[in-house]
């Protein structure tokens, strides 16, 4: 409340009933505290601070403040407002109440549509009865409050004037879901002080109508050249050509080096060439079909990527637009893992130096929960990356769906950003000047608050979904109104001429000096840098060109090992670990020494030591990795007695080159993260682990369009890797299976690798390789769960010191090699189940072989590990997955082939599992049942 009515009444006249009174005194106290009343700025003084500042205190303290005040004050009475206060003052209150209205809900009365067809519902609280006004009180003079307009004072018409101006006019403004009182304060500021009118100098709006000129001119261009051709042009939204020149060149003038872009189909053609710097040539030869591939299958032009070099204000700008698939948001947390990994490249995580501008459109944000999951990764630790732009191209159908009660279950599309409490502005396509302000002001929003902020640009799309489509057939009102509706830059070219800015011959000018560059084959855009500082971005040369080379010296030397293992062994003073750990802890240094076999946990630690002592970056993330999700690593350390964390791998190096966070409970967004991040750092070990391996069917779409195929389609290579833990312990169909099958399926054209490592050893030499080799391919890792603590499966130390991963593991045992008559190849855990049953039954005319890599197959090395068995009269392949799934179905026409190199004479059998629906059974006792039934028919020579 403000001056009068509140400040004469002093808080032993106040009831509960007035509790919302107080806090917009409240309001008007932190823009201007001695416009209150002494005894109110002492009652605020004295409020508990919040985050030790009172301007941040959320106003929801303020009320429960107040409302305990009231119960327990035995002076307080309630009193009707009127009894205490004259007329004016009544009003004053409404006014205050009024204003809070518009900024609550001006957005919903807003002109935001350029076809008009937005059904907007009549809103109660800004109308002037609502409050206890009316018209008639335009001309009387109240005070304004923390209305940030210039002027203490002003009258209710003026008022009224602004706020239409400033909230229902072509911007709405969605903030006051914000809590933090100083971002709600700031943007208060910069949107109330416009008064909705930017007032932006000549040259801008030349520079906007020329901008708009470039947008419209490739689209028709291109309509006319290539008539029917699939573009997804940006024809009804061409205000985006110049909201995003500006985001560029606003954030080169603050500082930033580089901007990472992701944006599906609408639109990145026209951003391609108008502000990017493609080479229009380059473009029609993609339409001509005269481009291709030679390394891969490539893809359609509004997949493709691309980067390039821009002079800004503060000068040279990187930018780069990142490959997207069709499936539209996936791309979303790719970008934001690679703006992270070029923050830390650096060393500006959450800075000015790296941002990511993400480009939606409407319906995919509202229906794909990817971009929830991205949200909800933006402030934590591992994942932020100081805040994204939005911007969402809102054509208001998504392909032929546009009704909103069919589209979504929110008000607008941008509905689940406020699960951030990111500020979010509407704002009408057809207002160029109002997009180009908006555009100023959420930039700056996020390099002030390093928060996400989002833009919906609300706009249409002319020629339908695509230019092959017929749009009217589905939205047969919409199309009649487009039909007749003027171009952006034709309705904004009348306002300049109008405004006497610009004649209309240099108006048409423009659009023939545009027409005339793309014929020539020009770059357009003026800011091109046309020999890029190469500096800006990381070179990768060292890692193209490379042939797969499965044999690789990854040893590190004893003494090498042994300081390592000493550097991560001392705790800080007082720190105390819990008992089970402790005993962990005691055991590894055994193991270190040399005292103990090293097991799983031991070696796989030892190994991020080795790269880091390297200069390599390690990155782990998963939902537990910081422990294991079955307490084998232990590589961050809790303290029992304040729950402090201690890393002991952070001994090893003084730089900041490792990370390791337990990530949010997302599969999809976070392994797109990582391998945003892993195609931006090459000499890094960035690994991804899964829950169980199960989990990584949510991320899907990740692995099909990413993983496996970016290389194929895109030239974009990457060394992610996956840890996924993998085997059959009696623990139903959704804890066993990381489904093998599925990426050896994918398998092609040495994509990627795929490993069932068995042994300490095994795994310490291949997170080495997958590192120091000089090759990025994706790595796949079946992990296991109960090996990890296994009796056998254990390495000596020495077994560290030299050599590299075995993509086959031959006979451990004194098996006479000319004695066996039946060889069993297998891979993953059931190694030891048919190791032990051998040993336990004296069979000596069985040979039993490991298969750890199944991709790239080893096809040489195992033919060469089969030769010594020459008596041998049978072979199978043994496995715990059901016959349908794991490695027999993709792999058996690979083991054909061997058996057939080493004995023409015979022929591979099966055994495992029958062909199953579901991964695995439920009941730990068939399980069993289950699994000495296909062990025991692995050592049965006889064909079944």
């Amino acid at each position: 409340m403000h001056n009068g009515l509140m400040q004469q009444r002093s808080l032993s006249q106040l009831s509960a009933e007035n509790a919302a009174y107080v806090e917009d005194l409240y309001e008007q106290y932190l823009t201007a505290p001695q416009s209150v009343s002494e005894e109110w700025r002492t009652y605020f003084e004295k409020l508990p601070q919040h985050n030790g500042a009172q301007q941040d205190m959320p106003h929801k303290n303020v009320r429960e403040q107040f409302l305990l005040l009231a119960r327990n004050s035995t002076r307080v009475q309630p009193m009707a407002v009127s009894s205490v206060s004259t007329e004016h003052e009544k009003r004053q209150v409404g006014v205050l109440q009024l204003i809070a209205a518009y900024r609550n809900r001006g957005h919903q009365k807003a002109k935001l549509d350029p076809l008009g067809l937005m059904q907007r519902e009549n809103v109660p609280d800004l109308e002037l009865a609502a409050h206890g006004l009316s018209r008639a009180d335009f001309d009387t003079i109240f005070q304004t409050g923390n209305l940030a307009i210039g002027k203490a004072e002003a009258t209710l018409g003026e008022m009224v004037k602004a706020m239409e101006a400033i909230y229902c006019a072509s911007i709405g403004a969605e903030y006051m879901h914000i809590v933090d009182t100083a971002e709600k304060r700031w943007l208060q500021s910069r949107l109330e002080g416009a008064r909705g009118n930017p007032n932006f100098s000549v040259a801008t709006k030349k520079h906007i109508l020329e901008r708009l000129t470039a947008a419209e001119g490739l689209e028709k261009y291109l309509g006319n050249k290539y008539v029917g051709a699939k573009r997804f042009g940006l024809e009804g939204g061409e205000s985006f050509i110049p909201l995003i020149d500006e985001v560029i060149q606003r954030a080169g003038s603050q500082g930033t080096k580089e901007i990472v872009i992701g944006m599906a189909h609408r639109g990145r053609l026209n951003l391609l060439v108008n502000s990017m710097g493609k080479n229009p040539a380059e473009l029609f030869d993609e339409f001509e079909g005269k481009t291709f591939n030679k390394y891969g299958s490539g893809d359609v032009k509004y997949h493709q990527g691309y980067s390039s070099n821009v002079m800004t204000a503060g000068g040279e700008l990187h930018l780069a637009l990142a490959f997207n698939p069709s499936h539209l948001e996936i791309v979303s947390p790719v970008v934001e893992g690679s703006v992270r990994a070029r923050q830390v490249r650096r060393e500006d995580i959450g800075g000015k130096k790296v941002i990511p501008v993400i480009v939606h459109g409407d319906a995919a944000f509202a229906g794909q929960g990817v971009v929830m999951e991205t949200f909800q990764m933006s402030q934590t630790r591992g994942y932020t990356i100081g805040g994204t732009i939005h911007v969402i191209i809102n054509n208001q159908v998504g392909f032929t769906t546009s009704k909103r009660e069919d589209a979504r279950s929110t008000e607008y599309c941008t509905d689940v950003a406020k699960m951030v409490q990111a500020p979010i502005f509407h704002v009408n396509g057809d207002d160029p000047e109002a997009v180009f302000f908006i555009t100023q002001l959420a930039l700056d929003f996020r390099m002030q608050f390093k928060k996400d902020v989002v833009i919906d640009l609300i706009c249409y799309r002319r020629r339908g979904h695509n230019e092959a489509d017929e749009p009217s057939a589905t939205q047969p009102l919409m199309y009649q109104i487009i039909s007749k509706l003027p171009s952006t830059r034709t309705l904004y070219a009348d306002k300049l001429v109008a405004e006497n800015v610009i004649s209309r011959a240099d108006a048409e000018a423009m659009v023939e000096d545009y027409r005339q560059a793309l014929e020539n084959g020009q770059h357009v855009v003026k800011s091109l840098v046309r020999e890029p500082n190469k500096s800006l971005y990381v070179d990768w040369t060292p890692y193209l060109g490379h042939k797969v080379i499965d044999d690789w010296n990854t040893g590190v030397p004893l003494a090498k090992l042994t300081a390592l293992a000493s550097k991560m062994q001392s705790l800080p003073e007082g720190f105390v670990v819990q008992r089970q750990v402790q005993k962990v802890l005691e055991d590894r240094s055994q193991m270190w020494s040399g005292k103990m076999d090293l097991n799983w946990g031991a070696a796989e630690v030892l190994a991020y030591a080795t790269l880091l002592d390297e200069d390599y970056l390690v990155r782990l993330t998963g939902q537990d990795v910081g422990r294991g999700t079955f307490s084998h690593r232990h590589a961050v350390l809790h303290s029992q007695k304040d729950a402090k964390t201690y890393i002991p791998l952070t001994q090893i190096t003084n730089k900041t080159h490792l990370a390791i966070y337990d990530s949010l409970l997302s599969e999809e967004a976070v392994l797109a993260f990582e391998y945003g991040y892993a195609t931006t750092i090459p000499k890094s070990l960035i690994i991804w682990e899964a829950q169980f391996g199960d989990f990584a069917n949510g991320a899907q779409v990740v692995i099909d369009q990413f993983i496996c195929s970016g290389e194929t389609k895109w030239e974009r290579i990457c060394g992610l890797t996956m840890l996924l833990p993998h085997g059959f312990e009696g623990q139903g169909p959704e804890h066993s299976s990381a489904r093998l099958e599925r990426f050896l399926q994918l398998c092609a054209e040495n994509n990627m690798q795929v490993c069932t490592p068995t042994t300490p050893a095994q795994i310490f030499h291949l997170l080495r390789r997958q590192a120091v080799r000089p090759l990025r391919k994706p790595l796949i890792v079946m992990t296991p769960k109960s090996l990890l603590r296994h009796k056998l499966a254990v390495s000596k130390l020495d077994e560290l010191t030299q050599g590299g991963f075995q993509t086959v593991l031959p006979e451990i045992d004194a098996i006479v090699p000319d004695a066996v008559t039946h060889v069993i190849l297998c891979g993953g855990k059931v190694y030891y189940d048919l190791l032990e049953k051998r040993r336990e039954t004296g069979r000596q005319d069985v040979a039993i072989i490991r298969v750890e890599q199944l991709y790239p197959f080893p096809e040489d090395r195992l033919i060469q590990v089969l030769q010594a068995y020459v008596n041998a009269k049978s072979v199978v392949w043994c496995q715990e997955e059901p016959m349908n799934q794991g490695a027999w179905y993709n792999t058996r026409h690979r083991f054909q082939r061997v058996v057939a190199a080493w004995k023409p004479s015979l022929d591979i059998r099966y055994t495992g599992r029958p062909s199953s629906a579901a991964p695995a059974c439920g009941s730990p006792y068939l399980h069993a049942k289950q699994q000495a039934a296909l062990i025991a028919d692995a050592f049965n020579p006889e064909q079944k």
